[in-house]
């Protein structure tokens, strides 16, 4: 069985940065193309970021800029560096593969950006 542990979250003031991780095991995750998504209170969840198993990568235009994804498939692991943090990234942020059979949701990663 699959499980997926998102790390990294944290209440940062506006202009801060960090840096989220998920880990995955079960999986032969180099196999996967992955995605970091994130829900707001309120709204429906959304991707930010995505890289394929080859490395080509992508983001959503209101993260674009501020936000790198990467991965390290020895560590089975894909992290989300974040700078430049808005308010309006306050969120709950996951991590799934990007197959039309996602696997169970981990529990998420808190972002908090306040002053």
């Amino acid at each position: 069985q699959v499980r997926v542990v998102e790390s990294g979250g944290d209440l940062v003031q506006p202009g801060g940065s960090l840096n989220l991780s998920c880990t995955a095991s079960g999986i032969v995750f180099s196999m996967y193309h992955m995605g970091w998504y994130r829900q707001a209170p309120g709204k429906q969840r959304e991707l930010v970021a995505t890289i394929t198993n080859r490395g080509s990568i992508d983001y959503a235009d209101s993260v674009k800029g501020r936000f790198t994804i990467s991965r390290d498939n020895a560590k089975k692991t894909v992290y989300l560096q974040m700078n430049s943090l808005k308010p309006e990234d306050t969120a709950l942020y996951y991590c799934n593969n990007l197959s039309v059979k996602p696997w169970d949701w981990g529990q998420g990663t808190q972002v908090t950006v306040s002053s």
